[in-house]
């Protein structure tokens, strides 16, 4: 009987001290994960928007980049994060989109130029899709498709299309093989982030 209070109590001690020591190294981690988060989030930004950064930047450096060349502004609703360097033609305009996808949140960041016609650059920084598959979101090889897409179709309706195949549009592109349904999804959060700032810029 004494064994088994002891060992009960020697559990109870045991977890006791291993909840504090956990959530002490939760609270004492904190501040670092959220200033890991937000790095990769301004990073995000940076490279949607097209703005070069060192390979290999630390989190102070890509804060410093970010304040140095971006302004975040709002449009109607929407946050938007404005690139406006002395060449026009390099200026851009990012916004975040998010939605769900197939295992999982996806989130990123959809640049598109000044006059708000075509994309400039997109980037994912959330996601929880099949490796090899629908993961192939956050390649270069995919997210380079998006640059120079018009964001409208040939009757002016603003969305694109993500779909292999079929007949060639200045707004489609194509899809990632055996991932159709996570592109379904991608293409709907894009639709609706453009659909969303068109509406506001009218």
């Amino acid at each position: 009987m004494k064994g088994n209070i002891y060992t009960l109590f020697y559990a109870a001690v045991l977890g006791t001290v291993c909840a504090m020591v956990l959530t002490f190294a939760a609270s004492f981690t904190k501040p670092y994960k959220d200033a890991n988060a937000k790095a990769e989030e301004r990073k995000n930004i940076l490279l949607a928007l097209k703005i070069s950064i060192p390979e290999k930047a630390s989190s102070e450096k890509l804060l410093e980049i970010y304040k140095d060349n971006v302004q975040e502004q709002q449009r109607g609703s929407i946050k938007t994060y404005v690139y406006s360097p002395s060449d026009d033609n390099k200026g851009a305009i990012a916004m975040e989109f998010a939605g769900p996808g197939l295992w999982g949140p996806i989130k990123g960041f959809l640049a598109l130029n000044p006059e708000i016609t075509k994309i400039k650059g997109i980037t994912f920084y959330e996601q929880e899709e099949t490796p090899g598959l629908g993961g192939e979101i956050v390649k270069p090889t995919f997210r380079d498709k998006f640059v120079g897409l018009m964001i409208r179709d040939e009757t002016g309706k603003p969305g694109i299309i993500i779909k292999n195949g079929g007949e060639v549009a200045a707004n489609k592109v194509d899809g990632i093989s055996g991932a159709t349904m996570t592109c379904d999804k991608v293409q709907e959060m894009l639709n609706e982030a453009i659909r969303s700032i068109v509406e506001e810029k009218q």
